[in-house]
């Protein structure tokens, strides 16, 4: 526990002072004249009951004024989450059963089918371009068949999988897909230029990970080949608050997949991986079986879920104080018939 006025400890020393203060009045001898009251000695603890509780409501709230302050895991404020799948053709590879592909998809039908129902979840898929496969939503049947729909396709582009989540994300924004995701391989239906150039002018840069209601995860199994810089694309999401949680899927020693009669040697670019969550304030992952990629994204489910904040507890220490000293006043009426 911390303390964001610290300041504010020193008025302790008026509850150590009432504390001396009372122990030197009920130490003065009582006048009763020599006689022996009746009933005295029965309930001394009683006449001390009332005044403690008073003492300790009077600490707590003295602390609630120095604004104590603890690390505690509540649940996150996150509520959509975007899977980004890669699809290249080296998803092929039988280095993990059935391959890497099946397995990726297994998990991450596991994944979604574990989050609580009200986190949204959207699936993209990318390879030489990327394609929002599921908008985000809550319907965990609907993103299981868009799971299962992944269709293998050529090249690698990390850094479009990215663009088109936070695409998916920010719509209004007018983040220009045609040029960054897409290219010439097909027509993009996108807001009117006025529009978008309206959007990328009252777009503001956010801090890092400032952003608790939206998170990247990304899974891929190769190094870039096309589209855009990865990197750039990890800035991109960075200014927008929006942490990449990154997934390397494959063994170190990498794999064999079957192309067009060959098998091509595949590996994943761990370094670059490592760069997008590192940028983004993120965290990256090695998967190097079905089993571990199912317990990375078990891990990713509670971190995504519940995370750990620095939260005040004045509050809390605020009405335990109210509560005390309206505890004290009525033992002491009932006891005495004053209060205090």
């Amino acid at each position: 526990m911390r303390f964001l006025w610290p300041e504010g400890l020193w008025l302790l020393a008026v509850a150590a002072f009432l504390a001396v203060a009372y122990v030197a009045v009920r130490r003065r001898p009582a006048r009763t004249g020599g006689l022996q009251l009746e009933g005295a000695d029965a309930g001394v603890w009683r006449r001390h009951v009332p005044p403690a509780m008073l003492l300790a409501g009077l600490i707590l709230a003295l602390l609630a004024v120095a604004r104590p302050s603890a690390m505690l895991t509540l649940p996150s404020e996150q509520r959509v989450i975007i899977l980004a799948v890669d699809v290249s053709l080296s998803m092929r590879a039988t280095d993990i059963q059935p391959t890497r592909l099946g397995a990726a998809q297994a998990a991450a039908k596991a994944f979604v089918r574990e989050l609580p129902p009200d986190v949204r979840i959207g699936v993209v898929s990318f390879a030489g371009t990327a394609m929002l496969v599921q908008q985000p939503t809550n319907d965990r049947d609907e993103l299981v068949a868009a799971i299962e729909r992944l269709q293998l396709d050529r090249q690698t582009a990390i850094g479009s999988g990215i663009v088109m989540s936070l695409a998916t994300l920010f719509p209004g924004e007018g983040i220009d897909l045609e040029s960054m995701v897409l290219g010439a391989r097909q027509p993009l239906r996108e807001t009117p230029q006025k529009a978008t150039k309206q959007a990328k002018k009252s777009f503001k840069p956010v801090p890092p990970a400032s952003n608790d209601s939206a998170a990247i995860v990304l899974l891929t199994d190769g190094r870039r080949t096309t589209g855009p810089d990865p990197l750039e694309a990890a800035r991109m999401a960075a200014e927008r608050g929006i942490r990449v949680f990154t997934v390397g899927f494959g063994t170190t020693q990498g794999g064999m997949a079957p192309f067009e009669g060959y098998s091509i040697y595949m590996m994943f670019d761990e370094e670059t991986l490592k760069a997008i969550a590192g940028i983004t304030h993120a965290e990256y992952f090695h998967a190097t079986t079905a089993d571990e990629l199912t317990r990375v994204y078990a891990g990713l489910s509670s971190r995504l879920v519940l995370e750990k904040k620095q939260t005040e507890m004045s509050a809390l220490f605020a009405a335990a104080a109210a509560l005390l000293v309206a505890a004290a006043a009525a033992l002491s009426l009932a006891w005495f018939n004053r209060i205090l």
